[in-house]
C-alpha cells in the first residue's frame, strides 16, 4: 500500500511541478479546471466561485478559502482520484450536500477512493464531522446497504 501511495504522489507531483516550481500552489493562479479539490501552498482548500457580471454571464474564479487541511499543501488533485470518488472538478464551493447521496458515499466509501485520496477523504471527512456524523459510520452505513440488498437477492434465489 505504502508503494501505491508513494506512485500517487509521484503524479500528483508531475501535474504540480509548473505551480511548485513558481513558489508553490496559489489558489488565485490556478484555472478553474484544476482549483476544485486543490490546496494551496499554505495549507488552504481551493474552491470554485462564481460571479455574475451584470450582463448576466457567469465566471468562474478560483478562491482560498479558510478550510485548513493537515493531511497534505501544494497538492493538485488528480483524475484518478476525483473519478474514484466520484467527485466533479466543475463544483462550486464546499457542500456536504452529496453526503446524502447513496451513490456519493458508495464511491467515496469504496476502496479506490478511501484507500487512495486522502485529501478528499479527508474533505468529506471534515465536512461529515460539521454535520455530526463520523465518516466511517457513513462507511458503514453502506455496506449495511449492500449486505441487505445481497441477502434480499439471496432470499429472492
Amino acid at each position: 500500500m505504502l508503494l501505491v501511495i508513494m506512485g500517487f504522489r509521484i503524479k500528483i507531483w508531475s501535474i504540480a511541478l509548473h505551480y511548485s516550481n513558481v513558489g508553490g500552489i496559489i489558489c488565485e493562479q490556478l484555472p478553474k479546471q484544476l482549483c476544485s479539490y486543490s490546496v494551496s501552498s499554505s495549507g488552504k482548500r481551493c474552491l470554485l466561485e462564481n460571479f455574475a457580471s451584470s450582463d448576466g454571464t457567469v465566471t468562474y474564479q478560483c478562491k482560498t478559502s479558510e478550510v485548513i487541511v493537515d493531511v497534505v499543501h501544494d497538492w493538485i488533485e488528480t483524475e484518478e482520484c476525483t473519478n474514484a470518488c466520484g467527485v466533479d472538478r466543475k463544483s462550486v464551493g464546499i457542500s456536504s450536500d452529496s453526503l446524502l447521496q447513496p451513490q456519493f458515499t458508495a464511491k467515496l466509501c469504496s476502496d479506490a477512493c478511501y484507500q487512495n485520496c486522502p485529501n478528499i477523504v479527508d474533505l468529506y471527512f471534515n465536512l461529515a464531522l460539521g454535520e455530526g456524523k463520523f465518516h466511517p459510520t457513513i462507511c458503514l452505513a453502506q455496506l449495511s446497504r449492500k449486505l441487505s440488498v445481497c441477502q434480499t437477492s439471496l432470499a429472492v434465489i
